[in-house]
């Protein structure tokens, strides 16, 4: 399918999605988001994907949501109280960040330059989040009188706890590369010129990886809401269903064997 905002690729089990608007460092658009969605639905129903790669073109990750893009014209029926800055996030920005919470499919977003406001919320549904020493992260919604979106107010205080998750949100400030794997918002730093080298090499990991993988970030997603019994519980209903894939029988055979498992996603 042929994209405007967005490129993508397919090779060796790993589809990669690059945001491709470098003029607005790649400012998250509805436009955008429309393609953004299209491929990742395309990447699910692909046999042959089994890790997406989500990074950005040009300098920056991308900078937050922009507006201007296809769908940001006022509705035939405005708020007499005003327009609603929220509506976009219902019909378009939440359901796209739901869908990659529900993914079948480990993630790996490879941040470059800026990750802003929704792109921020972007970078942070990778399940392994690789940073360029020139990434960085930033709430920046205080700027403009607006709150922080895309899930963000949920994700930042499961990641980094409440003090620094008020911190970004309320000072507005830059969250540097090493100081997000720090704090435990992402999982390494590397040169910009190995960005992708690196991102690639965990997705290479991921892509020959077993079925139960898509079950693990499965798991780790709902860990996030779940009472104890019932993450347990989730736990058993999932081993079964893993325990019954081609890729068990091989992984047993394999150690049994002491040779290294040739998974098949199966």
């Amino acid at each position: 399918m042929a994209y405007s905002k967005i490129k993508t690729s397919v090779a060796d089990g790993i589809g990669v999605i690059t945001l491709a608007d470098p003029g607005t460092l790649n400012a998250a658009g509805l436009d955008l988001m429309d393609e953004l969605q299209q491929a990742f639905d395309g990447m699910k129903a692909d046999a042959s994907v089994r890790c997406v790669v989500l990074t950005g073109e040009g300098r920056g990750f991308c900078s937050g949501a922009n507006l201007s893009g296809r769908g940001g014209a006022a509705p035939a029926n405005p708020d007499p109280e005003g327009p609603d800055a929220g509506a976009a996030l219902e019909s378009v920005y939440n359901p796209f960040v739901k869908s990659l919470r529900e993914y079948p499919l480990p993630i790996v977003t490879a941040v470059n330059g800026v990750a802003a406001g929704v792109g921020c919320s972007l970078a942070l549904m990778g399940d392994i989040i690789v940073c360029a020493e020139s990434a960085y992260f930033l709430q920046a919604f205080r700027r403009i009188g607006l709150v922080p979106d895309g899930g963000s107010t949920y994700l930042l205080p499961r990641l980094i706890g409440k003090a620094r998750a008020m911190e970004m949100a309320l000072m507005g400030e830059k969250v540097p590369a090493k100081t997000a794997v720090e704090w435990g918002l992402a999982n390494r730093v590397v040169p910009d010129d190995q960005l992708m080298a690196t991102a690639m090499e965990f997705a290479q990991n991921l892509a020959t990886g077993p079925k139960a993988l898509g079950a693990i970030r499965k798991l780790m997603w709902e860990s996030l809401d779940a009472e104890w019994a019932d993450q347990l519980h989730a736990e058993r209903v999932a081993q079964k269903h893993a325990g019954r894939t081609e890729d068990n029988r091989e992984g047993i055979l394999a150690f049994l064997q002491k040779r290294p498992a040739l998974f098949k996603g199966r």
